[in-house]
């Protein structure tokens, strides 16, 4: 560990919380994933609908799309539903149509017919990065959904081309770290989050200077950890899988 910092649990400044993934935890979605990034925990379930958006009707493509919320008490204190509020704040509008993109990036949206996929993405727990957790989490979710459309006939192939995965990444006290719990977030220099597949391919990247701007040499250190964080994250992706006969 570099000498500069100290982690919650003694992590390296290059691992990853503890991460987990157990999938089928709902008997009535089409797919279901719990994922767990350390405290953070995201239910993320996929719904199959036989409708598509009013734009994609008579066009042969299906669509995938995501949905994103905060339980009362994911956090220390308990928050407000949105819905007593009277609608969604700008930050969950902005996680949920990151999801969604981020899920479509790696679909064949003509492989499935005019069919949507609702992903729903609700923090149980949150300790920071919950919107990489749910892009992590609902790609595991997307997955399941499209496996049991072809375990019923409805399609052929799954029509996804690789995996996708998410992770944060920032500078504290200096030192790029990777995958930050809210302690780390909440005073790091600067931080980012990366979409990226599983070959490396950038799907997105959120990158933020909280206290001054940061050089181009950081935000590579910083890119260079997500590839490899990411890397890990698509081979517990794909052994939740496995360990699914999926």
């Amino acid at each position: 560990m570099n000498s500069m910092i100290k982690r919650t649990a003694d992590r390296a400044a290059n691992s990853l919380r503890n991460v987990s993934f157990e999938l089928g935890v709902n008997k009535h979605a089409e797919g279901s994933c719990l994922v767990k990034f350390g405290d953070t925990h995201v239910l993320c379930l996929a719904t199959v609908e036989e409708s598509v958006p009013p734009w994609l009707k008579n066009t042969g493509k299906g669509w995938v799309t995501a949905e994103y919320g905060m339980l009362p008490r994911s956090t220390n204190t308990r928050m407000a539903r949105e819905a007593a509020k009277g609608g969604q704040s700008g930050r969950t509008q902005e996680i949920q149509r990151l999801i969604g993109r981020a899920l479509r990036a790696v679909t064949e949206i003509r492989g499935f017919g005019e069919i949507q996929v609702r992903v729903d993405c609700d923090v149980i727990q949150a300790d920071g990065g919950t919107r990489t957790a749910s892009v992590t989490g609902g790609y595991l979710a997307l997955h399941q959904a499209f496996a049991t459309m072809k375990r019923l006939g409805a399609i052929t192939k799954l029509p996804l081309r690789e995996p996708v995965a998410a992770v944060s990444c920032g500078l504290v006290k200096g030192v790029p770290v990777l995958d930050l719990d809210y302690v780390e977030d909440s005073g790091a220099q600067a931080d980012a989050n990366f979409v990226l597949t599983a070959s490396g391919k950038i799907v997105e990247v959120q990158g933020t200077a909280e206290d001054h701007p940061f050089e181009e040499h950081e935000f590579l250190s910083l890119l260079g950890l997500a590839k490899n964080g990411i890397a890990q994250l698509v081979d517990l992706q794909r052994a939740a899988l496995a360990k699914a006969g999926l």
